[in-house]
Order: C-alpha cells, then sequence, then structure tokens
C-alpha cells in the first residue's frame, strides 16, 4: 500500500509574521521621515489672504507675518500664544507697530500653550472676522502639524497657505517633530479624543 506525499509550501510561524509586519511598518517610518527631513515646507509666494496667522516660539514668524500684514497682503493678523506677561505695548515696541496698526488689523492672542491649542484659538479668530482664506506662519520643521491642527480645527472649505520660515533644524529637533505629526495624525484617524490639559501661559510647548 503506496503513500502519498503531500508537498506543503512552508508555513510562517505567528513570529515571523510578526517580524515582518514590524520589518514593514520600521520601512515604512523610515520613508516617511526621510520625506520630512529633506522636503521641509518653503516660503509662500506673494499672494492675497484674509488673515495672516503667526505662531510664537521661534524667531522669524512674528517678523514675517507683519510683513506680509504690512504689504497689503491680508487684512487682519492674529499673533497665536503671546506669552501672558507680554503687553500691547511691549510688543508694540519691539517689532515697531503702530497703534493703528493694532487698532485696525492686529490681535494677541493668549490662550495657547501648545500646536494644537494655537489651532482652536486660530479657529475662533477665524469664526469672529469671518475669515475664509488664511496665510500660516511657522517654522519650516513645525509647519506641517501646524497646518494640519489648523485644518481639523478650522471651519470646512478654509484654504490655508503655508509660508514656512526657513530654518537648520538639527536631527534631533527633526526626529521629535516627525514622530509628533506622526502621533498627531494617528490620533486623529482613531479619532482620539482630545483633552486639554493646562499649562502655565508663557510655557513654549511647540
Amino acid at each position: 500500500m503506496s503513500r502519498r506525499k503531500t508537498r506543503l509550501g512552508p508555513r510562517l510561524k505567528p513570529q515571523g509574521l510578526f517580524r515582518r509586519l514590524l520589518s514593514l511598518v520600521v520601512l515604512v517610518w523610515l520613508i516617511g521621515f526621510l520625506w520630512f527631513a529633506l522636503f521641509l515646507p518653503r516660503p509662500a509666494p506673494d499672494t492675497h489672504t484674509d488673515g495672516v496667522i503667526a505662531l510664537t516660539g521661534a524667531q522669524g514668524r512674528i517678523a514675517r507675518g507683519l510683513e506680509v500684514l504690512r504689504a497689503g497682503e491680508a487684512r487682519r493678523m492674529l499673533v497665536s500664544g503671546v506669552d501672558s506677561e507680554v503687553t500691547q505695548a511691549q510688543f508694540a515696541g519691539q517689532y515697531g507697530v503702530t497703534p493703528v496698526l493694532f487698532a485696525c488689523c492686529l490681535t494677541l492672542g493668549y490662550e495657547s500653550f501648545d500646536t494644537r491649542s494655537n489651532a482652536h484659538e486660530a479657529a475662533g479668530w477665524i469664526a469672529r472676522y469671518q475669515i475664509h482664506s488664511v496665510r500660516l506662519v511657522t517654522t519650516d520643521w513645525h509647519m506641517r502639524r501646524a497646518a494640519f491642527d489648523l485644518a481639523v480645527a478650522g471651519p470646512k472649505g478654509l484654504v490655508i497657505v503655508e509660508d514656512a520660515v526657513p530654518s537648520h533644524p538639527s536631527m534631533k529637533e527633526l526626529f521629535v517633530e516627525y514622530n509628533k505629526f506622526v502621533a498627531r495624525v494617528l490620533a486623529w484617524l482613531v479619532n482620539w479624543p482630545e483633552t486639554t490639559p493646562h499649562f502655565p501661559r508663557g510655557h513654549d510647548r511647540h
């Protein structure tokens, strides 16, 4: 009596499957990081928007926003994340803002403490002044997360022009910011409930 031999393909053990999935995740993460680090957002060309939002936290952001406002490329400006100890007079003195410009066009936002609260503060300002298009000014390495949060918090159909301030971030800064960006997108995809912990004003948590 002959026996039939059945040839079975190699079975993938659970440990092997896990290793392959882990390798795939690492590969996707690495490719994403290379894209993030090598193709940082750039400054925006001259274009008109209803408003301009400058986020505090690094040099060049506020100056760039004021440049846009003074050039007439936006009718209003929000500076989001201003330290509570900074008065309007101090701000005006540091950046050469006239009382007329303050009265007509400039808002200092004191309520935000991180990128997400920047976006929520901006959303309230956008609704108040009926802004339909906005130029977002922040540092190049911070732009993707800031623009993502503003798109989530802002009204549907809001046009966001990304105006990145060039910088020379270290590999560590890029690594940390990339992981923050990935975590933020993943939290949004799974509808992770947002919490708003209280931090003392004036702490930079960008």
